[in-house]
């Protein structure tokens, strides 16, 4: 399959909003780009020569602190774009995040060139470029909420509510170590929460996975 027809299948079918112009405009300039799971994607101090649109796989976005320490910010998913690389790619500023792909992932690389082109000249991505910040500025808020008015059972207990939302699959391949990362916390309190919700029937825990009952 050509880069041409593997491009235009993705915007055709993950971002059907957009303008037909759009998507010729897009499919004449990204990079359709390949990364394994585990990859880092992107790095603090880097600097963006794009903006990425995910179109398979799942990507994590983490802030990290100056002594190697991780919080988890959000997921990218098929169909939706990193609002920061937009924002850094822009204004020709370095990225402030670690992003990681969890999965085998595909992107779409757009050139920063084309970011003023494409918000002056086509309104679906005027809007779409909105929405995304809109969605990562919600989900920044609830994950704030979560941390400031949650305590870490609440807080494991709807983290693991959105993996399965999310996945569409109630059997969670995450070890305690992961989780205990994203919410940053230690293994032993997550391990000691999952075997808690375990007596309640909420989740089976199993050797590499975890199977969310609810």
């Amino acid at each position: 399959m050509t880069h041409e027809q593997t491009a235009s299948g993705y915007l055709d079918r993950l971002f059907p909003q957009f303008e037909p112009a759009l998507r010729e405009k897009l499919v004449e300039n990204c990079a359709v780009k390949h990364f394994t799971a585990g990859d880092i994607m992107m790095s603090p101090g880097q600097y963006f020569r794009s903006t990425m649109l995910i179109v398979e796989g799942r990507v994590k976005l983490y802030r990290q602190s100056e002594d190697g320490n991780e919080f988890f910010m959000y997921y990218i998913e098929p169909g939706s774009a990193c609002a920061l690389s937009m924002i850094c790619a822009a204004r020709q500023e370095t990225s402030e995040v670690m992003a990681k792909a969890v999965d085998d992932t595909v992107a779409l690389l757009i050139p920063i060139q084309l970011m003023d082109e494409l918000m002056k000249e086509h309104k679906t991505w005027y809007y779409f470029v909105l929405e995304t910040y809109r969605n990562r500025y919600e989900e920044l808020l609830l994950m704030i909420d979560n941390i400031v008015f949650k305590n870490m059972d609440e807080r494991l207990e709807f983290y693991l509510k959105q993996q399965y939302q999310k996945l569409q699959t109630r059997q969670l391949n995450i070890t305690h170590q992961e989780v205990a990362n994203d919410l940053s916390t230690s293994r032993e309190v997550i391990s000691r929460l999952l075997k808690k919700m375990e007596q309640r029937g909420d989740v089976v825990l199993h050797r590499n996975y975890i199977e969310w009952k609810r």
